[in-house]
């Protein structure tokens, strides 16, 4: 520790500014305003930096955050609509003593919600003793009827449930709402970890932080002993990349080395669950769905679900698929069920909520209305079905007796209106917890969403969480779709605790792990990747060659050529930096978008930061040689890119579908374009064009003359077996990487991608720099693209 540390008035001057708010309960400091003794170390060393250092320390975690993509999206029909995770690096700290009693509240609640839906899916015994309103349930669109009188094979309901908590005035903690049905934040709750440990190590460090990693570990062992095949997989089921929460689902699935499936990936065959993959279909038994039940199955449930998979509701009430959790839990998510939940502990358990909710009351009952009626101006009122609060969902509600996000200004008219329809909240004034602003800590209201995972020997709880900070006093900015942001959260122990790993002690002999089956959808997405990378090259380098010689008059009939190259692929050179070039891109990171859980975070990264570059640059590149240099720049970064990829990414089937890609597009553009400059109406300076296209200037001058002749350029750019600029040399490519490919389908079933493969490879090796007219190199161009749709007929359908 630095020696600034040994100060103590230095070591305090921090929280000696920090001004709690009056009469709410802070985190940081106590009801007499003493700092909590589990902060200690924290405040100590934050008070010892200088800004200089404060500010290196976030940017730290800012780094990690940035460098690995993390992200939140709002849902909807754009893909790239994100902004950066807007992480506090200053945790929130609580001793483990005091979250000892959280966890058993939060696994007392976990065993009553599983009572309850197990109940509402069996004998229904609450609402026939009238413990729970008959219209509140089957009314309830998260109420799925197709799941009545299905017992999970797992024999439970709910196996991941995540609760939101925050501490009232009182210093209770008091329950929010429950999230059940595809409860989404552990993966980002991991990231949180990472970053802060980054801005904080020495604390980190010694602090007796328990670590997060355990609770991952026991949760991914329960998944795999869930699987009635040995030779299946567990997947997780995600909605896709437009959900808010993607990076998060892709970063779990990579952290614990499961599938991301989505619902097209899916089918089920003889009542079976089956995944497509490029080795055919492949047994699925096991699904962690983060995926909202309703939107599962379009055959039993939302029709209009393009999300689903038709048939998975029968697989599941035929027993043969474990789902995590089980399809219909949303019920529980129900904002009026609170106004339920403490009676019915007392009636299932004999015992009263740990945990006890905000007061909550439906509004479908009179005396109950006119509690709310009489009590608005202390309430928060909204929709009574939601699954989330009023101020997450948008939906029109009222707050302390004023209107929100409706038409309507008449309270007691909208209550009357829709009384069944509506249920009132307690407004609790949450705690409060320091975010570092402008040089200093500040309190902001706060909640806390714990984690909470079924293993074989009961409920485990994440030690730790994420937590959401309010950007201003006012609770409903804890919303991060408002401005919030969100922080790490550490159980601090009295004592060193385990450092504990995702790694599990050897008891067998070692034996290398074979790789999962890659499904189709994501070899396409690799295929394409691969393409759309290397037709963004290509446009780069004929967007250069066209700038560099705009100030040739005397190439005219050449400049004309080479813009009706780039037209064919939508790139108008007339723009500096053409918007052709920049959409071309796109496609490639929309694709690697798809196939985040197989895609590395440095590649990821150089990908974006491609992207990024590009979109900055555009807006002051000039036409002319400013251009030219701006797409050499953006060549180094984009042959960074390649590099980064060949060296490091694992020789398995995507490897080999992102290279049968990349050379299908790098063959196809050469073949085009030698057709266009090496024919009897070919421009003047076409060859030259083509050599430097090709990136084989220097090779050229040292194998043939220092001037180009159509035989050259045919030689060194289409036949050369050892040019990796050369057609022939990507046909062979794709001919390896096809014989690669051949064991993953059954004998004869790629016969008619393979003799294509080999028909245009011989047709290559054959040619000679005389017969490969440009009759013949359109027509090997035509034959190169017709590989594209023969494989995926053979891989993908």
């Amino acid at each position: 520790m630095p020696q600034r540390m040994q100060s103590k008035c230095v070591d305090t001057q921090l929280f000696a500014r920090y001004r709690p708010l009056p009469g709410v309960p802070d985190e940081l400091a106590d009801a007499k305003g003493a700092m909590r003794a589990v902060w200690t170390g924290l405040i100590a060393h934050m008070s010892g930096l200088t800004e200089a250092e404060m500010g290196d320390a976030f940017a730290r975690g800012d780094q990690h955050l940035a460098d690995t993509g993390v992200f939140f999206r709002k849902y909807g029909t754009n893909a790239d609509v994100g902004r950066d995770w807007p992480f506090s690096p200053v945790p929130i700290i609580l001793p483990e003593a005091e979250w000892r009693g959280i966890e058993a509240g939060l696994i007392q609640r976990a065993d009553l919600l599983e009572q309850v839906v197990a109940d509402l899916y069996g004998d229904n015994r609450l609402v026939a003793n009238g413990h729970l309103p008959a219209s509140l349930i089957a009314q309830n669109p998260e109420w799925l009827r197709p799941m009545i009188g299905v017992r999970p094979r797992s024999g439970h309901f709910l196996h991941f449930v995540a609760i939101e908590i925050g501490r009232g005035p009182d210093g209770r903690w008091w329950v929010l709402s429950d999230r059940t049905d595809a409860p989404s934040g552990a993966g980002f709750a991991l990231e949180n970890r990472v970053a802060a440990s980054r801005v904080f190590p020495d604390v980190f460090r010694t602090a007796n932080v328990h670590r997060l990693a355990g609770f991952f570990r026991s949760f991914r062992d329960a998944l795999e002993k869930q699987r009635g095949d040995l030779a299946s997989r567990v997947g997780i089921l995600t909605p896709g990349p437009l959900t808010d929460t993607y990076y998060e689902q892709a970063y779990i699935a990579r952290y614990l080395g499961m599938t991301l499936l989505e619902g097209e990936d899916l089918c089920v065959e003889n009542g079976q669950l089956r995944v497509r993959t490029v080795e055919g279909l492949a047994p699925v038994d096991v699904l962690w769905r983060r995926m909202d039940g309703i939107w599962a199955d379009p055959l039993e449930l939302r029709e209009d679900s393009q999300l689903g998979t038709p048939g998975l509701m029968s697989a599941v009430r035929q027993g043969h698929v474990s789902m995590v959790n089980a399809l219909g839990v949303g019920v529980l998510e129900t904002q009026a069920l609170m106004a339920f939940l403490p009676k019915i502990s007392q009636v299932l358990t004999r015992r009263p909520l740990l945990l006890p909710n905000v007061a909550t009351w439906w509004c479908g009952q009179a005396s109950e209305l006119a509690h709310v009626r009489a009590h608005a101006n202390r309430m928060m009122i909204g929709p009574a079905m939601a699954t989330r609060m009023p101020f997450d969902s948008g939906a029109p509600h009222a707050v302390g007796g004023q209107m929100r996000g409706a038409d309507q200004t008449d309270l007691n008219a909208w209550l009357t209106q829709n009384a069944a329809g509506l249920v009132g909240k307690e407004l609790v004034t949450l705690s409060t917890t320091p975010v570092y602003e402008n040089g200093a800590l500040v309190p902001r209201p706060m909640t806390l969403r714990a984690f909470l995972a079924r293993t074989p020997n009961g409920w485990q709880v994440m030690p730790g969480g994420f937590a959401r900070i309010g950007a201003s006093a006012d609770t409903s900015a804890i919303s991060m779709r408002n401005g919030g942001s969100v922080a790490d959260v550490w159980i601090v122990g009295d004592k060193p605790v385990e450092a504990v790993t995702m790694l599990v002690a050897q008891s067998a002999p070692f034996v290398r792990a074979k790789a999962g089956p890659l499904p189709s959808r994501a070899a396409d997405n690799l295929f394409w990747l691969g393409r759309y990378v290397e037709r963004t090259e290509g446009l780069l380098r004929l967007v250069r060659a066209y700038n560099s010689r705009l100030d040739e008059a005397a190439t005219a009939p050449l400049l004309a050529t080479i813009h009706a190259r780039l037209n064919a692929y939508g790139v108008d050179v007339t723009e500096a930096f053409p918007k052709g070039v920049t959409s071309t891109l796109a496609s490639a990171v929309h694709s690697a978008s798809q196939i985040r859980d197989r895609f590395s975070v440095d590649g990821w990264a150089a990908l974006k930061d491609m992207e990024k570059s590009m979109a900055r640059i555009a807006k002051t590149t000039e036409v002319g040689s400013d251009a030219a240099s701006v797409m050499s720049v953006m060549l180094r970064k984009i042959a960074g890119f390649s590099g980064l990829v060949h060296e490091n990414m694992y020789r398995a089937a995507g490897w080999q579908f992102l290279t049968i890609g990349r050379s299908m597009e790098r063959a196809a553009m050469m073949t085009e374009l030698l057709a266009e400059t090496t024919g009897p109406r070919a421009a003047a300076g076409g060859l030259d064009l083509t050599i430097e296209v090709g990136d084989s200037i220097m090779v050229h001058r040292q194998r043939y003359a220092v001037f180009t002749s159509r035989e050259s350029v045919i030689d060194l750019l289409a036949l050369d077996e050892s040019n990796p600029r050369s057609v022939r040399f990507h046909l062979d490519v794709i001919a390896r990487r096809t014989d690669d490919l051949a064991p993953l389908r059954p004998p004869g079933h790629m016969k008619g991608f393979v003799a294509a493969v080999a028909a245009l490879q011989d047709e290559m090796a054959a040619h000679s720099v005389y017969s490969l007219d440009q009759k013949a190199l359109l027509a090997t161009h035509g034959q190169i693209l017709n590989l594209s749709t023969a494989l995926h007929a053979t891989f993908m359908h």
